[in-house]
C-alpha cells in the first residue's frame, strides 16, 4: 500500500493506492480534508477499482490521480465552487 498527500488546486487529497487488493484490481482511495468536493466525488472521499496495472502505467498513483481530477474537471466544468441554497 501506498499512501501519498498532494494539492491539487488549492484542495488538499490524501490518496491511498493499494496494487492487486484483493488479489483482482488496483484500489485508490481519495480523501479531502473536511469532505471537500472534487470532480470525481460530491462527498470528498472516493473508493474507486481499476484493473492491475492501469496506475502504473499512468505513472504512478500521484500521476494518475492528478491526469484523472483535470480530465473531469474539464469534461464536467467543475469550478470547485459550491453553492449554497441557505
Amino acid at each position: 500500500m501506498e499512501q501519498h498527500s498532494i494539492t491539487w488546486r488549492g484542495i488538499s487529497i490524501e490518496i491511498t493506492f493499494t496494487p492487486e487488493k484483493f488479489g483482482m484490481a488496483d484500489h485508490i482511495e481519495l480523501t479531502t480534508a473536511e469532505r471537500v468536493a472534487l470532480p470525481v466525488t460530491e462527498t470528498g472521499y472516493r473508493s474507486h477499482f481499476l484493473p492491475v496495472g492501469i496506475i502504473t502505467e499512468h505513472g504512478g498513483a500521484v500521476a494518475y490521480v492528478t491526469a484523472w481530477l483535470e480530465h473531469e474537471a474539464e469534461r464536467t466544468g467543475w469550478t470547485g465552487v459550491q453553492l449554497s441554497l441557505f
